[in-house]
């Protein structure tokens, strides 16, 4: 079993011999749990009674927000935001009168930076500690999310100006990425907004939760709402740059397809003169003959055609000069 055994600000590994000690006590004590193994399983159903479909739930990652009310505890499940920015990290809440358990996959520094505020602090802040823990855990995954959403605001902006310039299939690839980790955030963070919602407004009672315990939950909400405001509005603004990519690629082929059609347009009366004169009639083999005749017609007129040509588009402007 890995985890880790907090209680009065002493740290220790978590063992079943220590944890019976403590619900033997009844001394208020956190179990941070990473991921549920046989040992933690058997753990949770005899010594802690919990209910079969809440260790369950644990086990199994990739849930939604939610919080679900037992006979004897509380089961809770938040999210925050991951290292990689890609993805989020899960956090399953056990907790009772005595005891808070967290269940976790692999490194989480919301855990650590929580540990680190009870063993600075000089008191406690609420009478009930299981909220109070409950409040700096979910606080610390909660603001997890604004250092992200800068990022994001950094690189949407950094991606605009590099568009301008030149846009490039590997900017439409992390448009899209971003896109996709946009909307991973979005369905972490609407349930988990309706949820303190729901608790902020007294419809979903926590054990333990009082009037001043309320306050901190509706902070958590107010920056719940901020997060939700951000991912809405950056979702928007990627759309747009999404937009602004496609408008310069499309610009970029319709000036392509400008120049080659000009191209074409000037090669169309060369073609034209030249098989004229190429019929093979007595006429134009007898008539026009001599070094000045070539002259004229088999050169001149390509070139005054391709001058006349040249400067009709640029007078029309679609060579970059005025326009008629």
């Amino acid at each position: 079993m890995q985890g880790i055994v907090t209680c009065e600000g002493a740290v220790a590994e978590a063992t079943r011999e220590l944890i019976e000690q403590r619900l033997s006590t009844g001394t208020f004590f956190w179990l941070d749990l990473d991921g549920v193994d046989t040992e933690a399983h058997d753990l949770l159903l005899s010594v802690f009674k919990v209910h079969h479909l809440a260790v369950d739930d644990a086990q199994h990652f990739g849930q939604r927000p939610k919080v679900e009310d037992y006979d004897d505890f509380t089961y809770l499940v938040v999210h925050g935001a991951s290292g990689d920015g890609t993805t989020t990290d899960e956090v399953h809440f056990i907790f009772a009168e005595h005891f808070v358990i967290t269940v976790h996959r692999g490194p989480c520094p919301a855990m650590d930076e929580v540990r680190t505020r009870i063993a600075h602090r000089k008191a406690s802040v609420l009478e009930s500690p299981q909220i109070e823990l409950i409040y700096l855990v979910i606080d610390q995954l909660v603001d997890s999310f604004f250092p992200m959403l800068d990022q994001f605001d950094s690189q949407i902006d950094e991606l605009e100006d590099a568009i301008l310039v030149r846009p490039t299939d590997a900017q439409l690839g992390t448009l899209f990425a971003m896109k996709r980790s946009l909307i991973t955030v979005r369905k972490a963070i609407t349930p988990q907004r309706d949820m303190f919602a729901s608790i902020s407004a007294g419809v979903t009672e926590l054990p333990g939760l009082n009037d001043e315990g309320l306050r901190y939950m509706r902070d958590i909400y107010d920056h719940l709402i901020r997060i939700s405001d951000l991912v809405d509005g950056y979702r928007d603004l990627l759309s747009g740059v999404m937009d602004t990519h496609l408008s310069t690629v499309s610009n970029r082929l319709n000036v392509v397809m400008k120049q080659l059609t000009i191209i074409a347009t000037v090669f169309l009366p060369l073609t034209f003169l030249t098989g004229f004169f190429g019929q093979n009639f007595s006429f134009l083999v007898g008539h026009i003959t001599g070094r000045w005749p070539f002259f004229t017609f088999g050169i001149g007129l390509e070139v005054v055609s391709a001058l006349g040509l040249l400067y009709l588009f640029r007078k029309r402007g679609w060579l970059g000069g005025p326009s008629s």
